[in-house]
């Protein structure tokens, strides 16, 4: 017996999403030293909920 699976309309899309949060990071970060670096990713690192 074969199932039918209907497929709905995507309205968002996760890897076009995260490829583009990579590049974008990678442009900015491109041309940074080591300590540069880690004062980018501490300022820009997401806040922890409780």
């Amino acid at each position: 017996m074969k199932t039918k699976v209907k497929k709905s309309a995507k309205t968002f899309d996760a890897v076009k999403s995260m490829r583009e949060i990579r590049d974008k990071i990678s442009l900015e970060i491109a041309d940074m030293n080591f300590e540069q670096l880690k004062v980018y990713f501490k300022q820009n690192r997401l806040q922890k909920t409780k």
